[in-house]
């Protein structure tokens, strides 16, 4: 019996742990696009782009890309990708009208869980923008709570803030992966939102 147990119990972790890795993440394609045009959708397509940036961006990175940085007073490649996280989820606390802490510890995280964590937020404010009607989202705080108190910003700012940030810094995990040796990927359409085959 305790044979059979243990079998069953080996059994039930690697079929676990099978599902684990081919859990599958956000934004390998742009999702198509909404049927309506309105505040929250067109804010949401931004955010899938973003996505879908994101994605392909880090995709396939190796251990030197992470260290990767062009000089002693840059970023390196994993650095950038904290802050990009950090904006993720500005911007995922701001569509579910969370207030975002700061002056806390860094996270820390694998590449792995850093790159899901960092799609998961970013697919929670497309799907929440998605949904939102447009007084609601013009009612929408940016708050931030730190030390020296609470600062609130509209939603404007989290557009150009933390959206546009998190864009401007896709791009350079881009030029810092092909500085690297591990250029993104020539089959990736930005326009369509899709793999070329």
């Amino acid at each position: 019996m305790k044979s059979i147990l243990s079998l069953y119990l080996i059994t039930l972790s690697t079929v676990s742990s099978l599902f684990a890795q081919e859990e599958k993440l956000p934004y390998d394609e742009i999702p198509n696009y909404p049927e309506a045009y309105t505040a929250g959708s067109v804010a949401a397509r931004v955010v899938d782009g973003l996505g879908f940036r994101y994605y392909w961006a880090t995709e396939g990175l190796r251990p030197e890309d992470l260290t990767y940085k062009p000089n002693a007073d840059a970023r390196s490649t994993e650095e950038t990708l904290l802050h990009i996280y950090d904006l993720s989820l500005i911007l995922a606390n701001t569509t579910q009208n969370v207030t975002t802490e700061t002056g806390g510890k860094a996270p820390q995280f694998s590449f792995e869980e850093l790159r899901k964590k960092t799609l998961e937020n970013i697919k929670t404010a497309s799907d929440r923008l998605k949904n939102i009607k447009d007084d609601e989202l013009e009612k929408s705080k940016m708050i931030f709570k730190g030390a020296n108190g609470t600062t609130e910003f509209p939603f404007w700012n989290l557009l150009n803030g933390p959206i546009d940030d998190a864009l401007w810094h896709v791009g350079q995990v881009v030029s810092f992966r092909r500085s690297s040796g591990n250029p993104f990927s020539d089959k990736v359409s930005v326009l369509r939102g899709k793999i070329r085959e």
